[in-house]
């Protein structure tokens, strides 16, 4: 990617009121964060809208080398002391997009509550989302275009930093990133949820468990701490990765400082099937704020009779309702077919793309989107509209 950047002397300044600062790292993050007294995200936050997973992706999950070549911006809001503090990771280069790529299933803003407010309203927020947008189109760099993703259509960050995009004076588009499905438990313990498993899956899950039986001893790990056993769990779950079907990490630091990152969060949960003392199945799983979500998995290739990946699902399955006792299980990313069989609900995931119409870059850019939009919606029949924000 590449940059534009003024010297260091010009960064972490305020652009305008209220108090936004660029920040370079997140080791300044935590110092600001200090000083205003705040020390951590609410407990409800999600795994994929913290401090530390935000932390982890820009130091290892952007390029091979795990020293953080990208460089991602933080900005940042000081509500003052009875509003929230609110910050958006960013990555600047020829566009301007959040900190998200391949690994983010979910991409959100890190709000932390004002002394007084456990959480902005709707009118705070509104304002909050016009003064990032502002301070961005404000900003010497002039992007042609901005681009974030995946974000949830739903939430009140999704519609409020779309109409404050368009109050700036960009041009703003949806698009479709994938489906999500997931599990909502509503109550019930794993034996009620695997009762509702199609047959199909429950004899799968049974015929495989009679196989691992009789092929030798079998058992399962789930590594949760950060001990002596950590870094072997995650040695197992590299092995297990590099003989199944998928093709190599784009970044193999990332699992494995992930793993260390949520061990150290009380997040992890990371399953390994071992068969004879052989890791055949594994698979990465994050807990937090009664949501589980499976982030990785695999098994070994030549070991499908054994229906692995499905005797391992069900055991973690097991542990996060049972003895987690989670409300939600998210399967992130994709429709692949097999999650149906274990989820119970379909959404969706979308970005927000906008255009400066004040430069070339961003008003051809801004032409071939609305053009590509128009043609593919009378492809399929459908109306063509102009969406306003008020």
């Amino acid at each position: 990617m590449i940059t534009s950047e003024r010297p260091a002397s010009a960064r972490k300044t305020r652009l305008s009121p209220p108090a936004i600062q660029i920040l370079d790292n997140f080791d300044d993050l935590r110092a600001v964060l200090a000083q205003l007294g705040v020390q951590q995200v609410p407990d409800e936050a999600d795994v994929f809208a913290t401090l530390a997973w935000f932390d982890n992706l820009a130091t290892c999950g952007l390029d091979t080398t795990c020293q953080g070549s990208v460089k991602c911006r933080l900005w940042l809001l000081d509500g003052g002391a009875a509003g929230p503090v609110v910050c958006l990771p960013l990555l600047p280069g020829r566009q301007l997009t959040g900190l998200s790529n391949y690994y983010s299933s979910l991409y959100a803003p890190l709000v932390w509550p004002g002394a007084c407010a456990d959480a902005p309203d709707a009118g705070s927020e509104k304002a909050i989302w016009q003064t990032f947008t502002h301070a961005i189109r404000s900003h010497w760099a002039r992007w042609p275009v901005l681009r974030f993703d995946p974000l949830d259509p739903q939430s009140r960050f999704f519609s409020g930093f779309e109409c404050a995009l368009r109050q700036a004076g960009y041009q703003v588009g949806r698009y479709f990133c994938f489906g999500n499905w997931y599990l909502q438990l509503a109550g019930r313990s794993f034996a009620q949820y695997q009762e509702s498993l199609p047959s199909a899956l429950r004899h799968s899950i049974t015929r495989g468990q009679r196989r691992l039986d009789k092929q030798g001893p079998w058992r399962i790990d789930i590594q949760q701490q950060s001990d002596g056993f950590l870094e072997s769990a995650i040695q197992d779950f590299v092995a297990v990765y590099q003989a199944s079907w998928k093709g190599a990490e784009p970044n193999h630091h990332f699992i494995p400082a992930l793993a260390r990152t949520a061990a150290a969060q009380g997040w992890l949960r990371l399953g390994v099937l071992r068969l004879n003392d052989q890791p055949i199945a594994a698979q990465l799983w994050l807990v937090k704020g009664g949501k589980a979500s499976i982030f990785k998995l695999a098994y070994v290739n030549g070991f499908e009779r054994f229906s692995a990946g499905s005797v391992l699902t069900a055991a973690l399955m097991r542990h996060v309702i049972d003895v987690d006792q989670v409300k939600e299980v998210d399967y992130l990313t994709g429709d692949d077919a097999y999650k149906r069989d274990w989820m119970s609900h379909r959404r969706e995931r979308w970005g927000l793309v906008a255009f400066d119409w004040r430069t070339l870059s961003g008003l051809w850019a801004g032409c071939r989107h609305g053009l590509g939009q128009w043609f593919k919606r009378r492809k399929h029949g459908e109306k063509v509209s102009i969406r306003v924000c008020l």
